[in-house]
């Protein structure tokens, strides 16, 4: 199972963000533990400047912008 935070202040794009992941894990059969982040210093403690931050197992793998499909899958 994989561990996924959305890190962001709970803007629009933060929350499309979240309900794609979650959308894809589904639609794929995929376990995810899927967590939205919208405290200030814990987003800070993964050196994400620009939100939606995106965080997988500990590591950062995306920030700023929604990502497409596309890319979500490949982290799925």
């Amino acid at each position: 199972m994989k561990n996924i935070k959305v890190l962001g202040s709970g803007c629009r794009n933060c929350q499309t963000t979240y309900d794609l992941i979650r959308k894809a894990a589904e639609e794929k059969g995929v376990p995810v533990q899927l967590e939205k982040i919208e405290d200030i210093g814990q987003i800070m403690s993964y050196g994400v400047m620009s939100t939606p931050g995106v965080v997988i197992d500990g590591k950062v793998v995306h920030a700023g912008g929604v990502p497409d499909r596309k890319t979500i899958d490949a982290w799925l």
